[in-house]
């Protein structure tokens, strides 16, 4: 378990990350290509999350239904669905494929 002060000292990162660029947004001027890059950068890197997320469980593959859950929510995302019904639906399908016997 995490102590304390490192949650503690993490939280303050956090924070000061966060009000850095409302602070130091209009001192800072990044090329139009730093930019591009920042933007690809972060979806790689929400890209990634979520591909473990689904895909991963302790330290083996999360079996089938997960990533079936997260392809349907996906899908509804990518269609503008309400959260609550893309966040239902992913989680509706992975648990009936699980019911199913579908790992």
């Amino acid at each position: 378990m995490m102590p304390l002060y490192a949650v503690l000292m993490l939280a303050a990162g956090t924070y000061a990350f966060r009000i850095a660029g409302p602070l130091l947004g209009h001192r800072l001027q990044l090329s139009d290509r730093l930019r591009h890059l920042l933007t690809v950068a972060a979806t790689v890197l929400l890209v990634a999350l979520v591909a473990t997320g689904a895909l991963t469980q302790g330290h083996g593959f999360a079996g089938w239904a997960r990533p079936a859950g997260v392809l349907v929510a996906g899908a509804l995302a990518l269609r503008r669905a309400p959260f609550p019904a893309v966040v239902v639906a992913g989680a509706a399908t992975t648990a009936l494929l699980r019911l199913c016997g579908v790992g």
